[in-house]
């Protein structure tokens, strides 16, 4: 009532204002702007939420990891969400249980967010039709289809397994082996279809792909393998810890990295440039994914018309110390 005062409208052309109302003139948004200034006026955001039938909040479904892909995502998805002043919904589901993360959906629709970020790697999971319905989704990974309004923001990652293939093929290697991130992970999948595509493409031998669990164990245990064969020459390891891995078991074998063997990584971690062979990686913006996601997201709920909106975020090739080409008789 004091704004309205001060501003000489009614109450009802307050609310309008602070609402954001398009068709109320510029002389008199003015006024009210003035006015709330002038008595320190901070609107009631529960009351201001309940008539746009708003809750201001965003759920987040994560997988809950603390690797550096799903983790980066997530501290900056969190950044992004605030930065929008929307309030945050954090469920966490169990790796690879598609079951969980149908619960951990129903449970943030119950709540009433205004829409929800998907950080999931699985493949795939289903939902009964309507379970959802408009409620605007982003995925992190990939499509899913549980949403008629569903954005989309991912890194290419396939094209970061052409990439580190193609790399490693024209030093002059004979053919790339690789060791894969787990069965069922969009990201490793895709980076797998890569590098085998370009094998092909290629007319190169296609080696058995070795799988990991993005871990430094499971690639040093790959390594270890990998190493007792003279005829790998060149790797392409699906994160840059199974990389580091395995750089320790090509050394701890007497296989010079990259005089013996060539290994290439992907993420680019803060670590990959301070190694004693600084790694060659493919390199994914996940701070500029995540934050480009949740504005798609946050106008979708906000624009809830425009609607099938994807971003495919471009990956790229970092070249550092250990490529080069194969040993003389390779």
């Amino acid at each position: 009532m004091d704004v309205a005062r001060a501003a000489g409208v009614s109450q009802k052309t307050v609310s309008r204002v602070i609402n954001g109302d398009p068709h109320v003139s510029a002389e008199v948004r003015d006024r009210v702007h003035r006015a709330i200034a002038t008595l320190g006026y901070r609107p009631n955001r529960a009351a201001r939420n309940l008539v746009l039938g708003r809750s201001r909040t965003i759920g987040v479904l994560s997988v809950g990891s603390t690797d550096y892909g799903p983790s980066a995502l997530m501290v900056a998805a969190e950044h992004a969400i605030r930065s929008a002043r929307y309030s945050m919904s954090v469920v966490n589901t169990l790796e690879g249980e598609p079951e969980s993360i149908t619960t951990s959906l129903r449970e943030l629709v119950d709540q009433g967010v205004d829409g929800i970020v998907v950080n999931e790697p699985v493949g795939a999971f289903t939902l009964e039709p309507g379970a959802i319905g408009d409620l605007p989704v982003l995925s992190l990974s990939g499509r899913y289809g549980i949403s008629a309004n569903e954005v989309v923001a991912d890194a290419d990652q396939a094209s970061g397994g052409r990439q580190a293939a193609e790399h490693l093929l024209g030093l002059g290697h004979r053919t790339v082996h690789h060791v894969s991130g787990p069965a069922g992970w969009r990201s490793s999948e895709l980076r797998t279809d890569g590098w085998r595509s370009t094998l092909e493409a290629a007319g190169a031998p296609q080696p058995p792909v070795l799988t990991g669990d993005w871990s430094a164990r499971s690639g040093y245990e790959a390594g270890m393998h990998l190493a007792a064969d003279p005829t790998v020459t060149a790797v392409f390891a699906g994160n840059d810890q199974m990389a580091i891995g395995l750089l320790r078991a090509l050394l701890e074998a007497g296989r010079d990295v990259p005089g013996d063997v060539s290994v290439v990584g992907f993420d680019d971690v803060p670590e990959a440039a301070y190694l004693a062979r600084s790694l060659t990686t493919i390199r994914q913006d996940l701070p500029h994914l995540a934050t480009f996601g949740v504005g798609m997201l946050v106008d979708a709920i906000e624009n809830p018309r425009r609607q099938d909106r994807r971003e495919n975020v471009p990956v790229e090739l970092v070249v550092r110390e250990t490529t080069a080409a194969p040993p003389n008789g390779h």
